[in-house]
């Protein structure tokens, strides 16, 4: 598979783009204890405030974004510590592994686990146990969500006190909803990027890319039992007014889903799990963009868990495109919009 990656000269594009995004080494933080160490494998980075506290802290596990393909402690070193000085929170940036070269569930289940070891380790790291909560953006909120709905299925587990998606990608039946007609060529993430690494992170090849996007891909039996919960039906009217054209639906391609059928699993696509999952979840905040293609994506899993009863704290920046929060002081850019979803992240964080 290497050969093939190479060939199309995806390696070498994949190694650029990670040494484009890796972000520079920062120096020591006046306010935070930062250490790096793993957790059953893992490698993380434990940011501590370094103040007094009068009791244990909130601890939040965070996981990167990046369409599982990029990302690293390093490019998200800022948000990291913006999030944990301004919170006063104890945070741990999960390394988890990436794609191609590590296939799903490969994320999902790094992430699952140093979540696990953490919620096993508070006292060490003066963490309250009724306080803890995963947070992530774009793929780290695809994990984030998924983690979440693993461990509130767990009889035993520790429950998390919320859960936080900034601009998730939660499902991959359809990459014609409304906002990916309005946003397809809109920066940070193209509509063909948004397949594409949905299936790197799934096969680690973008094989039946074209016919993923025009949908052949999920049979009419399924397409009609996700129908309920993905269908531009559910998607509030005003994010319509820029328009949407009703699609032709394309003929199901057989052998294209047997490539690609674990779609279907709400680890990798949690917008697809059942109510009895979705009703167990945490408080929720989920923070969307306008100009995203994601943004349905949050838009369709905010309303499935409001009909499941669970509360949710929704952000919209009507000026946000994709990727805004990384982009918080990176390079001497700085967004102020990514700096108004990074607080909303911060308040909602105060409040629980």
């Amino acid at each position: 598979q290497g050969r093939i990656l190479e060939k199309t000269g995806l390696c070498s594009q994949i190694t650029f783009g990670r040494y484009v995004r890796q972000g520079r080494k920062l120096g020591l933080d006046p306010k935070l204890f930062i250490q790096d160490l793993q957790f059953t494998e893992v490698p993380v980075r434990v940011y501590q405030p370094k103040a007094t506290s009068d009791g244990p802290r909130r601890g939040i596990l965070f996981f990167h974004g990046g369409g599982w393909v990029f990302g690293s402690l390093d490019t998200y070193e800022k948000v990291c510590r913006y999030l944990s000085r301004e919170s006063d929170s104890v945070v741990v940036s999960v390394q988890y592994r990436l794609a191609p070269e590590h296939k799903y569930p490969a994320a999902y289940e790094d992430c699952l686990n140093a979540t696990q070891h953490f919620l096993q380790h508070l006292e060490r790291y003066g963490v309250d146990p009724a306080r803890v909560i995963v947070c992530g953006d774009s793929a780290g909120g695809n994990l984030a969500a998924a983690v979440s709905q693993t461990l509130g299925m767990q009889v035993r587990a520790p429950k998390l006190r919320a859960q936080i998606l900034i601009y998730p990608g939660l499902q991959a039946l359809d990459f014609n909803l409304p906002s990916y007609q309005q946003n397809r060529g809109v920066p940070l993430l193209f509509r063909e990027r948004a397949a594409f690494f949905a299936l790197l992170y799934l096969n680690g090849d973008a094989l039946h890319m074209q016919e993923v996007l025009e949908g052949s891909h999920i049979p009419p039996d399924l397409r009609l039992k996700y129908r309920k919960w993905v269908s531009p039906d559910n998607i509030p009217e005003e994010f319509k007014v820029r328009g949407v054209k009703p699609l032709r639906p394309t003929d199901f391609i057989a052998e294209v889903y047997e490539t690609v059928k674990r779609f279907c699993e709400p680890n990798l696509c949690p917008l697809l799990a059942e109510d009895s999952v979705v009703h167990q979840l945490p408080e929720s905040f989920i923070l969307t963009c306008e100009y995203d293609v994601l943004r349905d994506d949050g838009l369709l899993y905010k309303k499935r868990l409001e009909d499941n009863g669970v509360r949710v704290t929704w952000y919209h920046l009507e000026d946000g495109f994709h990727g805004i929060i990384s982009l918080y002081d990176y390079c001497g850019f700085s967004f102020p919009s990514g700096k108004k979803g990074l607080d909303s992240v911060v308040n909602f964080l105060k409040s629980l």
